[in-house]
């Protein structure tokens, strides 16, 4: 693939070259059809060329692109109600930016500025982006000892216990951060009241809660909000990935009275809700909310799911399957790279996390036609891959 030439060795590439997409199916330039599982890292929550980000795109490019947040813009605002009438409770302010460790960025300073405290805590497992300070509270060592040190003072708690929480803030810390649902180590489901519990110790020692719901918001997980699912609300909220329908776009959703905090220049974002973000932004907000794309997502979420239950009966190589709507981790007993390469050859696009999980992350407009289809090609992969293993 002629790009590896100039982009260096910085991803883990797949021998496809995508030309177009239409909803949940991608072309490569040969004409083959690929059911798209990927999601673009679980960005495509909408769809490809979904019609409303599509002509809201198309109309606002005809106006303007960029209008820098030192100006007024209407699209923007008009973008901003609408996320905001869709925040959780007591989340009424919002800063734009154009990504989910940028969004985690503002979430650090914000919090850190409000409490006048410099500790951070955040969840083994964890994964928040790759910018120095997303990557200080990001878990996995491999993709942190090369660049150390990183930002100072911050401490992991096991995800889904509350004693060690307790056991690692202080005086000293501003806030928790942690992911509902965690994407990168392998779809972790928060245990049942451990989200509650947060809250409630946050509350009790002044400490900012942080949601990072840049992979299980917007109704990935079959509630617009993963955090709806446990009745929990934080003090802040980041997002991106799928905000804008495909455009970049990150926003850190704040309670009032932190963004307070902040002074004129302290915090800013030269492309940070530029125009064409917002009215893709808009469409894709729509499109989840009007046409029944969260519902999808809940549907087919448990459909994907109790197929996949099925395969685990008939294939010893699945050890575990886990997730919340169309946020799936099919964990294995080997590693999975060669069943992924496998799916390509059989037209299925899949993810992983870590060397032995799938990660489904389709977009929202799946249908059952789609995930029984994928899941006859599992099937079949597994099956070869467990002769060849001898299992």
């Amino acid at each position: 693939m002629s790009e590896d030439q100039f982009m260096g060795n910085l991803y883990q590439r797949f021998p496809v070259t995508i030309e177009k997409g239409i909803g949940c199916h991608v072309w490569d330039t040969d004409g083959k059809e690929y059911i798209d599982c990927m999601g673009g890292y679980g960005v495509s929550l909408v769809g490809h060329q979904n019609q409303r980000v599509n002509n809201a795109i198309k109309e606002q490019i005809d106006k303007i692109i960029t209008v820098h947040s030192s100006l007024y813009n209407k699209t923007r605002e008009e973008f901003l109600k609408t996320l905001i009438g869709l925040a959780p409770k007591g989340l009424t302010q919002v800063h734009l930016n154009n990504s989910g460790a940028e969004a985690i960025e503002a979430a650090i300073k914000f919090a850190r500025k409000f409490t006048g405290k410099k500790g951070m805590v955040a969840m083994k497992g964890s994964y928040h982006g790759k910018s120095l300070g997303a990557l200080s509270l990001t878990f996995n060592p491999k993709y942190k000892k090369a660049f150390e040190p990183l930002v100072e003072k911050v401490s992991f708690a096991s995800f889904g216990d509350i004693e060690s929480l307790r056991s690692v803030i202080d005086e000293d810390t501003a806030f928790v951060i942690l992911e509902p649902i965690q994407g990168e180590s392998g779809i972790n489901v928060a245990p049942e009241g451990f989200l509650q519990e947060v809250r409630k110790l946050c509350d009790e020692k002044g400490i900012i809660l942080i949601f990072d719901e840049i992979q299980a918001g917007l109704g990935r997980t079959g509630r617009i909000w993963a955090c709806d699912h446990w009745n929990t609300s934080p003090d802040i909220l980041c997002l991106a990935k799928g905000i804008a329908g495909g455009v970049p776009m990150g926003a850190t959703l704040v309670r009032p009275d932190i963004l307070d905090a902040m002074s004129k220049g302290e915090h800013s974002s030269t492309f940070g809700g530029n125009p064409l973000s917002c009215a893709a932004g808009i469409a894709a907000l729509k499109a989840l909310t009007e046409d029944g794309l969260i519902e999808n997502s809940e549907k087919m979420g448990k459909i994907f799911r109790e197929g996949l239950e099925k395969l685990k009966e008939s294939h010893t190589i699945i050890r575990e399957v886990r997730g919340m709507g169309l946020m799936i981790g099919v964990e294995m007993k080997f590693e999975v790279k060669d069943i992924l390469m496998s799916l390509i050859k059989k037209g299925v696009l899949m993810l992983y996390s870590g060397r032995n999980i799938l990660r489904i992350l389709p977009p929202l407009v799946i249908s059952e036609e789609d995930i029984t289809k994928v899941l006859d090609t599992l099937d079949k992969v597994l099956t070869e891959e467990e002769k060849k293993l001898n299992v």
